[in-house]
């Protein structure tokens, strides 16, 4: 049995809740879930890791962090309606120079 995983967007890494549980901690440092589970047991995550009950929960905050991203209030909309604001802006641009 061959086993892939996806791993996180950076629009999904925006979206995320409060808390994750460790397969989307995993997807976002692309490691396999076993891996994740042994690295949490040798206290190597890449970041800190909560039990809680019987589940591995890990802060938002802490997983951006470590990843290198800075927690700001980014949405997906906010990503998209730049993207098509610059494309307006360069097409606009475009046009001006070919008019003599």
């Amino acid at each position: 049995m061959s086993y892939t995983h996806r791993v996180l967007t950076f629009v999904e890494a925006f979206d995320l809740p409060t808390t994750v549980n460790l397969p989307t901690a995993a997807r976002a440092f692309a490691v396999s879930l076993g891996t994740a589970y042994r690295l949490v047991r040798q206290g190597d995550f890449p970041c800190p890791v909560l039990r809680v009950g019987g589940q591995y929960r890990v802060p938002t905050t802490w997983l951006l962090r470590s990843l290198g991203i800075e927690n700001l209030p980014v949405y997906a909309t906010d990503i998209d309606a730049g993207a098509t604001a610059s494309a307006l802006l360069t097409r606009a641009e475009t046009e001006q120079e070919e008019t003599p």
